[in-house]
């Protein structure tokens, strides 16, 4: 349980400006703890991915590359983004739906429904923020070119049931059909995607259509573990806003955790990102051109290596099971 005063902390420190130097110092502190590091530097790094989920989409680059030079004592390579800590302050609706979300999480009262109760945590954010997640978006690379080529049309399961055996598209209608999942993930209408700001109604439209695919072809495994490690790579691919926002959740459920898990979660979340950093950008590629070639030919062809995950992918499913 996080206490009020703790609660306070965390949200004034969120609240603050971003400053690299001492993110990477608080990640630096606790790789250095090891299995048990301490709850005051938990809840620092924490609070700083939650700046960077909540208030500052500009910052997330600046942030977490930040994060992993700590972490790993090497710097990011990768395409230079440039910090913008253009910030939009959050109202107290938006903290009382992050607590509830983080207690209810603790209780283990959350399961499939953290994805849309994440979601959800977007409708609390000031207006002022879209426009700042839409610059932000447009500094990454490839992003720009990738709307400009139009709002996308939908996937058919038909379309991928045509594909040969031992092809990418044979093996997306495979984990769509075989797991019961649904195609696009969420109701794009639902959500009235287009009508955000470019390029985030193209962005967040691509990635709910490509996200069991990113799976695939980036080397990630539909387990909780890389559920975490995906949206870790997403954020680095485009700023992915949800991504930066289920991975704030993430570290700052991490607080009232036993202090040994959290060291697992920041590795896998920060090795995500530095492959999402070092692969060259996925939102653009045609993948309907491309159904037919089989995945390892389609890594080939666009320089992507897999995801090497630093645990077991079904680590959580295991612990669940014992």
């Amino acid at each position: 349980m996080i206490d009020t005063a703790a609660k306070s902390a965390f949200e004034a420190l969120a609240g603050a400006a971003c400053d690299p130097a001492a993110v990477e110092a608080a990640a630096r502190r606790l790789k250095a703890a090891g299995s048990a590091p301490s709850f005051e530097d938990r809840a620092d790094l924490a609070a700083r991915l939650a700046h960077a989920g909540f208030f500052a989409p500009g910052a997330v680059a600046a942030t977490y590359d930040a994060a992993a030079r700590g972490w790993f004592g090497e710097t990011v390579v990768g395409p230079v983004i440039t910090l913008d800590d253009t910030a939009a302050p959050i109202g107290r609706d938006l903290w009382d739906a992050f607590w509830t979300l983080l207690s209810d999480l603790g209780a283990g009262s959350v399961g499939a429904d953290v994805t849309p109760r994440t979601a959800a945590l977007g409708g609390h954010l000031p207006e002022g923020f879209r426009p700042l997640a839409a610059r932000a978006a447009l500094s990454y690379p490839g992003v720009a070119d990738a709307a400009a080529a139009g709002y996308p049309p939908k996937m058919t399961l038909e379309a991928l049931a045509r594909c040969p055996d031992g092809s990418l598209g044979h093996e997306f209608y495979r984990l769509i059909v075989d797991n019961g999942f649904d195609l696009e993930v969420l109701d794009r209408e639902a959500l009235g995607l287009a009508g955000l700001t470019p390029p985030l109604d193209y962005l967040n439209a691509r990635i709910l259509q490509c996200h069991d695919l990113w799976h695939i072809v980036g080397g990630y495994r539909t387990t909780g573990l890389h559920e975490v490690a995906i949206s870790g790579f997403q954020l680095a691919q485009f700023g992915h806003n949800y991504s930066a926002m289920f991975l704030a959740v993430v570290a700052a459920g991490g607080m009232s955790r036993p202090p040994e898990a959290y060291g697992l979660i920041l590795e896998t979340i920060l090795s995500a990102w530095v492959h999402g950093r070092r692969t060259p950008p996925m939102i653009g590629i045609a993948w309907e051109d491309v159904w037919d070639l089989p995945t390892a030919a389609i890594r080939t062809r666009f320089g992507i290596e897999a995801y090497v995950s630093p645990f077991p992918a079904d680590l959580f499913e295991q612990l669940r099971a014992a």
